[in-house]
């Protein structure tokens, strides 16, 4: 059944204990939204996807402190992490049995309103086994900036997870339309940062390496997860720069994020990879354990 739920948020003071009067449950198929409203006009606003399997929400705490480092970088208001949080355990009750997603959006509002909007949806999320076991083909695509673009120019808001996502959509369709699945963003002077909608980790023998989350990388929670994984299992773990012309030598790779889980690379452009099953089908696994 394609349950969804929705609940708007209240401002609420950091002081109050009991948030239960600053929520309200709205039919998610119904208008809820102002036409003045600047999530839709500008993609003025952040947001987090949280996964839920079976009705536990996955590291809510990390994405709670993604969204508040979101905020500070867009100059919102900080988000009442505690009135989130409750947010988010209202909604994984509402989730069906199965995966479900939790979006949390914050929304800089009504364009001179009071406050800024607040809401959390939830719903059953789409079926990524065949990306999780059969494997995904990516292709190298360029962001457009260098690797020096997020320092020297802030204002891009490159390390904030925003609203805006039309780059990130074209940038999937551009990687259709080269009969790839996915993609991966490389800056103008070949450093390698993350998919459109992922993170990257790549193996070289035991040693497993995510892109350096600065450079306009947005840190994965899910990438974040694995790593601990990998540790406990004796991997070694590593964030460095990665230069484009290292993922031709990658023993194995996956993108990884809260809801489509490890889907395995087998080609990076005209590069094959190497898909081991019984190894991503372990990680799998782990990511859809229950976990805090």
């Amino acid at each position: 059944m394609d349950r969804r739920f929705a609940l708007m948020i209240e401002p609420a003071p950091e002081a109050l204990s009991d948030y239960a009067g600053t929520f309200a449950v709205v039919d998610a198929s119904a208008p809820a939204l102002s036409v003045g409203e600047l999530s839709t006009q500008r993609g003025d606003g952040v947001f987090e996807s949280i996964g839920v399997v079976d009705g536990h929400a996955q590291e809510v705490e990390p994405h709670l402190q993604r969204l508040a480092h979101s905020a500070q970088l867009c100059e919102l208001p900080d988000p009442n992490l505690a009135q989130w949080r409750a947010a988010v355990a209202i909604a994984a009750r509402n989730c069906p049995a199965g995966e479900s997603v939790i979006k949390l959006i914050l929304s800089r509002g009504v364009e001179k309103g009071p406050a800024p909007t607040a809401w959390v949806t939830a719903a059953p999320a789409g079926d990524f086994t065949a990306a999780r076991t059969g494997g995904i083909k990516v292709v190298t695509l360029d962001r457009g900036y260098d690797s020096g673009a997020a320092e020297r120019s802030p204002w891009l808001l490159l390390g904030a997870k925003t609203l805006s996502y039309a780059v990130n959509m074209a940038a999937l369709r551009e990687a259709r339309r080269r009969g790839a699945d996915d993609a991966i963003f490389v800056t103008t002077d070949g450093v390698v940062l993350e998919a459109p909608t992922a993170s990257l980790i790549l193996r070289f023998g035991d040693r497993f390496v995510t892109p350096a989350p600065h450079g306009g990388i947005l840190q994965g929670t899910t990438q974040l997860s694995l790593f601990s994984h990998l540790e406990e299992q004796g991997f070694e773990t590593a964030y460095e720069t990665v230069p484009t012309e290292d993922l031709a030598a990658a023993d194995q790779a996956w993108l990884v994020s809260s809801v489509r889980l490890a889907a395995p690379i087998t080609a990076i452009d005209d590069t094959r990879l190497t898909l081991d099953s019984a190894f991503t089908a372990g990680l799998n696994a782990y990511l859809l354990s229950p976990r805090d």
